[in-house]
């Protein structure tokens, strides 16, 4: 597997963290990313322990790493923790085909005709 276009590449997460606070110091990358390593006695130590277990912190500091030194940012992940809107709820629900009670044949499949299976 190559890793061409994957701008961290090579680069340790102690170095990006590192840069991060010499750039920003502690007060303010802890205004910028609001997690709590950063902000109750950070230590370069303790916010690597954090950011290691921790992948949606992770993705937020190498985000915003990346923007700091002006290198291409990744695609915007789908993020599945955040509840559907209600228009995305609607549109995933299926047609559902009403059987009579009185008919004896059973209902034609929805989208049968596109499928091929009517």
């Amino acid at each position: 597997m190559t890793q061409a276009n994957n701008p961290l590449h090579g680069i340790k997460l102690e170095t990006i963290v590192t840069e991060l606070v010499e750039k920003y110091g502690w007060e303010q990358l802890g205004s910028r990313i609001n997690i709590q390593c950063f902000k109750d006695n950070p230590s370069v130590k303790s916010s690597l322990k954090f950011l290691r277990k921790t992948p949606w912190a992770r993705d937020k500091v190498e985000y915003l790493y990346l923007k700091a030194n002006k290198l291409p940012l990744p695609p915007p992940k789908d993020n599945s923790r955040k509840p559907a809107s209600p228009k995305a709820v609607t549109a995933r629900k299926t047609p559902t085909t009403k059987v009579s009670e009185q008919s004896d044949k059973p209902s034609k499949p929805v989208n049968a005709d596109i499928w091929g299976n009517g």
